[in-house]
Parts: C-alpha cells; structure tokens; sequence
C-alpha cells in the first residue's frame, strides 16, 4: 500500500521513515556508487529532504520501507534546476510541474520489485492529478526509458548527458486521466486502489489545489 508522507510528518512513522532513509543509502551510495552523504545514523538524507518534500512509500506487510519517491514543487528549490540544468539549457519553474526524485525500490525485496515500481509511478501520477498539475519532472538514466515507455508513461525527452549506460536525460513526464487509465491497464492496478492510497493520506482533504501546495 502506498503512504503519501511530507518530511514532517515521517516522525509519526519510525519504521518507514528508518528503513526508507537506510534503503537509500543502499541504493544510492552502495549499488548505484553515486556521491551520497550517509549520516550516523545511516541515512541517506540531503538538502532537498529539509525542503518539507512529500514522499509517496510503498509500505510492506511488516510496516517496513517497499520503495519510495520524493516529490517538491519547481516553483521552489530543486535538483533539476540546481544540479542538471546543463542537460537541457532550461531552468524549470512552475507551479504546475512537480519534481520527482530518489525513486528507490528497497534492496531487501526479494519479488514484487516490478509491483511495487508501478504503485509508485501510478502514486506520482496520481499526485499530479489531485493537485492539479500538468507534469513530473526528473532526471533518470536513458536506459531505463523502455520502461516506462512498457508501463505507459512515456516521457518527453529535453536533454541528455554522458554516454553508454551512464547517460543520464532529463525528462517531463505528462499527467492527465489518460496516463493514469494507461498505466493501471498495463500494471493490473485498479484505479480504485491508486484513488484509495491517496484519500486514505488525506482524508480531510483530498483535492488540493496548486495554489495552495506552490
């Protein structure tokens, strides 16, 4: 099941807040090598996780971290525009574009991988639709393009850099009920579900209006 968290609210949640940050520094800083800080306690944390971003986390039957993305709005800071606007000459800034990133599937599962990487990508689609925004964007490798193209999120390419399997793109990815409808069927997930995950994060409120997120 997916859990829609901001940053400080991952208190009233130790075990996925514990394991989520532990299962990044796995990813990120053993199996993927990239330049991360790991803190004391064994969290892989950044500046962008003090920005108050909102996270969507696959929760395991054990109450444990299944895979988890982070979400801030371009209108304020972010790494596409800090760290990767040479890939594409643009700096994005707007209040209908979302960016996602630390897309993380934990280490210890053993099936399901595919599962869960879809409940994320429908989690951030989902997202998208409640707030009123047009686009996701991020920065992937090329070479896991195919898959989203597989699960029918195709994305928008507006810059790339490096070469071979390190190439990495900057991408926008569209949101609209089309997209949604397109990657339920092709993942086996029930829109129904993906609307349960988000109405149960806020059940006071379940449509947010961009102005009031931006």
């Amino acid at each position: 099941m997916i859990k829609y968290i901001y940053a400080d609210q991952l208190a009233n949640f130790p075990k996925l807040k514990d394991s989520m940050f532990k299962d990044r520094a796995e990813q990120f800083g053993v199996r993927h090598g990239w330049n991360v800080k790991v803190d004391e306690n064994g969290y892989e944390i950044d500046g962008y996780d003090s920005l108050n971003p909102l996270y969507a986390i696959w929760e395991a039957p054990d109450g444990s971290h299944g895979g988890s993305i982070r979400v801030l709005p371009t209108v304020g800071q972010t790494m596409v525009n800090d760290h990767f606007q040479h890939l594409s000459g643009l700096r994005i800034v707007s209040p209908v574009i979302w960016e996602c990133t630390r897309f993380c599937i934990s280490p210890r599962l053993t099936e399901g991988q595919s599962e869960v990487a879809a409940a994320l990508i429908l989690a951030g689609c989902e997202l998208g639709l409640r707030f009123g925004l047009e686009s996701s964007v991020g920065v992937v490798y090329s070479h896991t393009l195919p898959i989203y193209r597989r699960i029918g999120w195709i994305p928008e390419v507006i810059g790339t850099d490096g070469e071979g399997r390190e190439e990495i793109a900057v991408c926008l990815w569209p949101i609209n009920a089309e997209v949604k409808a397109n990657i339920c069927r092709k993942s086996r997930i029930a829109p129904e579900s993906v609307e349960y995950w988000f109405d149960t994060s806020f059940p006071d409120n379940p449509v947010i209006p961009v102005s009031a997120v931006a």
